[in-house]
């Protein structure tokens, strides 16, 4: 029996000889960015169509059909999987689909870039790279001290791909880690484990904070006053989770009293951030635009993920990233 796949017409453009080469019976369908379904040039009816495996890449993104193909996901018969380019699955679409039984693998394809940018943010705040280009352009030759990774300590809020890839990174820095996750198991790359009830333990050490969890009714405003008040006066926090993980005026409060050195946010409660959103403005926070998973390698992740799983499908393995269906809201 063939395989019923759906992609983006546009991903099947840039991926057809790598999909044929997999040698798999696949009888491929195509949606577009108006959310219509296609076999071939013919157009079909998604409610009278069954479909065993979707791929959503993130030209769908890109190219602003996010909606339109989200409904069309919703008016099919059935999916017997979808995978996403989402890391997160806070968007209302997931919950909807999930009282269908569709099971939904997630993307890590994110994990590289978004740990990339955590370490150089970082970097770009302990090291006085502005004052070495002064110094540059003054011509004067003076030494710049600045601080170091090594024996710093990161608190790592969530531990999916994203957390794991970047708990990699700093403890080849020589860092320490702490890392709060659904169940406090440690390994060669975490240092010790919790769960969020163990959050005013690990704040107090804790040089770097790092917000890399799934937003849902557990974490939802979790970094609020009391949060602020428990970390170590002088430390980073990093958000590359979602915005609605944070309390904005107790994080402008803690920024404000010095209890945070800095913060630097790549999400927020409203996207794009409004132009009077004082997080603009405050001396202490960097903001950038959502684009943390914006790396050169990404697209080309996202598509191995695909050519990974799908044969994985056919042959009745288990997937890479498929979410235990409790995690979606």
């Amino acid at each position: 029996m063939p395989v019923t796949v759906a992609l983006y017409d546009r991903a099947l453009e840039m991926m057809a000889t790598a999909i044929e080469g997999l040698g798999l019976d696949l009888n491929i369908l195509t949606f577009n960015k108006d959310g219509k379904l296609f076999a071939g040039a013919a157009e079909v009816d998604p409610a009278e169509t069954a479909i065993d495996y979707v791929w959503l890449s993130p030209l769908i993104s890109r190219d602003k059909a996010q909606e339109p193909v989200f409904e069309l996901m919703l008016k099919v018969k059935s999916i017997d999987v979808l995978q996403t380019f989402n890391a997160g699955l806070d968007h209302p679409f997931y919950g909807k689909i999930k009282p269908r039984g569709t099971r939904v693998c997630n993307s890590s394809a994110q994990a590289m870039a978004i740990s990339e940018y955590v370490v150089g943010q970082v970097m770009n705040l302990y090291q006085p790279f502005a004052e070495q280009k002064a110094l540059q352009e003054a011509a004067t030759w003076q030494i710049t001290p600045f601080r170091e990774i090594w024996r710093t300590n990161w608190l790592i809020v969530g531990f999916g791909p994203i957390g794991t890839e970047i708990a990699r990174k700093v403890k080849a820095f020589g860092a320490s880690t702490s890392v709060v996750r659904r169940s406090p198991q440690t390994s060669d790359i975490v240092d010790q484990a919790g769960t969020l009830a163990d959050l005013a333990r690990f704040a107090p050490d804790a040089d770097v904070i790092v917000l890399a969890c799934p937003l849902n009714a557990e974490t939802r405003g979790f970094a609020n006053e009391a949060f602020f008040n428990a970390i170590k006066p002088g430390s980073i926090l990093l958000n590359i989770g979602r915005g609605a993980l944070i309390e904005d005026a107790a994080l402008i409060a803690a920024l404000d009293d010095g209890r945070l050195a800095n913060a630097v946010l790549d999400v927020f409660h409203e996207e794009p951030l409004p132009t009077a959103n004082p997080l603009w403005s405050h001396p202490k926070v960097r903001v950038t635009a959502h684009t943390s998973f914006a790396g050169g390698g990404g697209q080309t992740r996202w598509m191995e993920l695909f050519l990974d799983n799908l044969p994985r499908y056919a042959r009745g393995e288990v997937l890479v990233n498929e979410v235990n269906s409790n995690d979606i809201a």
